[in-house]
């Protein structure tokens, strides 16, 4: 919930809603202020619903945007999935409602605005089949219809045409960066064309590098012919010995195979097909149609109560008590022929369940071996695709191993002549130390030399004049290769420019009708849309006028209802009373003593009499109650009173009890220290 709070809040920050909020603020905003809030995001989706939530009723804008959010087929989530609640936490701008929409609205906000541009002209009305009953408004609905589909068609050819990838802003883009390149390729290579003009022989020198270059490409193309020839000659080899390995396998099998062991063969298989196709399958069928059979009956039946399923439960069971009862009377017959037949029986239904077990072990056999030939065809194809042929077999593995053991030995060989060489670089790098030191040597006694001669620097100036000329060489050669390259670059510029020039004609040519046509489409499009516009109104304001209409005779029809309940429940309760009355009647006027007894009036003059006596014994009760009262009141005081002197006399006798105890304990005291 808080990530979800944290992408609400950046995204309504950022343009165009620039709200500037934070996460305690939006989570503190009023009922009012969030749907504020998430109209002016379905306002950046729609822009016909910019509008202030204040000048409209709740209702109008629970029902609007409940309409909107609809039409971008918004999914509550799973707590939300009671459109009642959902309607009702929208109306009370709840949080746990508003935020998900917010949510998923932002994060897919320009593809939710092509959705409602869309649904602007593809979402149909609704019109009544009455209505359509009318010639006028029918061939009005069939245009209305035509037109969307024409629409369609348009919107799907403009959004071809977008995502084509021919976009001629791009194209002359491209045209314009590639001349200007190509100028500056051009200036650069006259610029070349001038420093090298100066150097002697060098168209002579352009010609040979031209060649050379030719001769370079040649040998690459040959060295690839050759390598691919190679790779070919390989997989023929491969083939030939595949091909030759399955020759010899099926040369053995027919070697093997004889007539009669393919004839017995044949006959097995035949044997097992023919169980499977007369025996096994048809009871598998039967039982498949006998259990959808059941099924049909099930389905189609109603819904049962538990009064129902309690009375199949007692008819189950009480079938199986007969069912029990009719064994226990077949064993207590025992008749010894059906004791023959019944081992005979025993045997043969073993004998089939042994047969129908193999049946179903040579199914499965048969399922495993068809996966596994499938999985060894998709592994065939893979290895092909991966390899570019099929697996390797035994002769070529072990064809491979013999190449991989000589390649040992020439690597082993190899490896040999490179110690070999590691150890002469050793020796040659001493002699180089050596000479070095003796050239160093010999420079000095040079320059000694120099120096008696009056001519010291002879040397370093040749050998100086010795490097730059060598570097000039180098230059040369250098701008050579550099000056052939522009001149090879120039070229294929060139050439891609034209190929792109070439290319684009029949396209431009192609896109100026298409032009004309969007123009011409795109003019007819506003016209049917302001029809539509216009249509689209009137029949809306139609529907609003018949919905209040409906809403006004259903409020009506609810009253009346109600009355006519009302009216009908005091019809029943008067008519209860008069029949009660006239039973009433009835039974007074009766001449019957016994009759009379049984009637209202009777049984509450009986009540009334009960009451009356037990009203004037209670009174005769309250009278004794009240005479006796002063002498009973003085009774218990003067029994509390000789309460209080019994539990004083106690506690005098307590306390002597306990003085004449302490008393003994003291004189015994006195009389043990006169014996010591």
């Amino acid at each position: 919930m808080g990530e979800q709070l944290k992408f609400i809040v950046e995204q309504l920050n950022k343009d165009p809603f620039k709200k500037n909020f934070n996460l305690i603020k939006f989570d503190s905003l009023e009922p009012m202020q969030l749907l504020q809030v998430l109209n002016d995001v379905l306002a950046e989706i729609e822009p016909k619903q910019t509008i202030d939530i204040r000048e409209e009723m709740p209702e109008q804008t629970a029902k609007r945007m409940f309409t909107v959010i609809g039409m971008l087929k918004y999914k509550p989530p799973g707590n939300l999935s009671d459109v009642s609640s959902f309607r009702q936490g929208l109306v009370m701008g709840s949080k746990p409602v508003i935020h998900p929409i917010l949510h998923w609205l932002l994060q897919r906000v320009p593809e939710l605005k092509k959705r409602a541009y869309l649904a602007r002209f593809l979402m149909k009305l609704e019109v009544p089949a009455e209505f359509l009953q009318d010639d006028v408004i029918n061939d009005t609905y069939h245009q209305y219809e035509e037109l969307v589909e024409a629409f369609k068609t348009c919107h799907k050819e403009c959004e071809q045409l977008r995502t084509s990838g021919f976009s001629t802003a791009e194209i002359r883009r491209d045209i314009s960066a590639m001349e200007e390149e190509k100028d500056h390729l051009i200036k650069r290579v006259e610029r070349l064309k001038k420093r090298v003009e100066s150097v002697p022989n060098h168209q002579r020198m352009l010609e040979l590098a031209r060649q050379l270059r030719v001769e370079k490409e040649r040998e690459e193309s040959l060295a690839q012919q050759k390598q691919e020839q190679k790779n070919q000659l390989f997989q023929a080899e491969q083939r030939l010995q595949r091909s030759r390995q399955q020759l010899n396998d099926l040369r053995k099998a027919a070697a093997d195979a004889s007539p009669e062991s393919l004839m017995k063969r044949l006959e097995e298989e035949v044997k097992i097909n023919t169980y499977m196709v007369t025996e096994k399958l048809p009871k598998e069928l039967d039982s498949k149609r006998r259990m959808v059979q059941f099924l049909q009956k099930v389905v189609s039946k109603p819904a049962m109560g538990q009064a129902e399923l309690q009375e199949l439960e007692d008819n189950i069971k009480e079938v199986n008590t007969q069912i029990n009862q009719l064994s226990e009377k077949r064993m207590m017959r025992n008749d010894p022929m059906d004791d023959k037949l019944t081992l005979f029986r025993q045997q043969a239904s073993i004998i089939i369940r042994k047969k129908e077990a193999k049946a179903e072990e040579l199914q499965e056999a048969r399922e495993e071996l068809a996966a596994a030939e499938r999985t060894l065809a998709k592994r065939k194809s893979t290895a092909r695709d991966v390899d570019g042929d099929e697996v390797i077999r035994g002769d070529e593995l072990k064809r491979l191993v013999v190449k991989l053991r000589s390649k040992g030995t020439v690597y082993k060989k190899k490896r040999q002549e490179m110690a070999e060489l590691k150890a002469e670089y050793g020796v040659l790098q001493r002699t180089e130390e050596i000479l070095k030191q003796r050239h160093e040597s010999i420079q000095q006694q040079l320059q000694s030399i120099e120096a008696q001669k009056g001519i010291s620097g002879y040397s370093d100036t040749q050998e100086e004049l010795e490097r730059v000329s060598a570097i000039k060489s180098e230059l040369d050669d250098v701008k050579g290769r550099t000056l052939d390259d522009m001149s090879e670059m120039v070229k294929k510029l060139n050439s891609m420019i034209v190929e792109k020039k070439s290319a684009l004609a029949p396209i431009i040519k192609e896109l100026r009708p298409l032009r004309q046509q969007c123009q011409e489409l795109t003019q007819e499009y506003e016209e049917k849309k302001s029809q539509y516009e216009s249509c689209a109104t009137g029949l809306e304001s139609n529907r609003s006028k018949l919905e209040q209409e409906v809403k006004a005779l259903r409020e009506e029809t609810t009253q009346e209802e109600n009355r006519y309940h009302y009216v009908n429940c005091m019809k029943q309760i008067i008519e209860v009373q008069m029949q009660q009355a006239a039973e009433e009647t009835k039974a007074y006027v009766s001449s019957d003593p016994q009759e009379r007894k049984k009637t209202i009036r009777e049984l509450y003059m009986k009540n009334i009499a009960e009451q009356e006596s037990l009203g004037k014994k209670l009174r005769e009760t309250q009278k004794a109650v009240r005479e006796s009262h002063g002498p009973n009141m003085k009774q218990i005081k003067m029994w509390s009173d000789l309460e209080q002197l019994m539990e004083c006399k106690r506690q005098c006798f307590v306390r002597a009890q306990s003085q004449a105890s302490i008393g003994q304990v003291i004189q015994e005291g006195g009389e043990d220290r006169l014996v010591l």
